[in-house]
């Protein structure tokens, strides 16, 4: 399926800003609010249902000339337009 992506947004910053960020998400993920991201003069909203699919995914991804590569956690939520998906569980330690 082809993809077409509504919003884009990277940047460095300091743990602290990314973990505010991070609270945001999770405190409008909580009382079922509608998430609005906002960068640049672009936005988008989005209503994620209430039990969307979450995946996280830790990457490496290592350099073609052999140095250092890069390493990345990915967090996602993904939900069907027409309808809610779920699947397994997940525990972190």
């Amino acid at each position: 399926m082809p993809e077409e992506v509504l919003f884009k947004f990277e940047r460095e910053m300091n743990q602290a800003d990314i973990a505010d960020y991070l609270r945001a998400v999770a405190d409008n993920l909580e009382s079922g609010e509608d998430l609005t991201i906002e960068a640049g003069g672009e936005s988008v909203t989005m209503s994620p249902p209430a039990r969307p699919t979450f995946e996280i995914k830790a990457e490496r991804e290592t350099s073609s000339s052999g140095g250092a590569g890069e390493l990345s956690i990915e967090f996602e939520l993904e939900w069907d337009e027409n309808g809610d998906r779920s699947s397994g569980e997940l525990n972190i330690e």
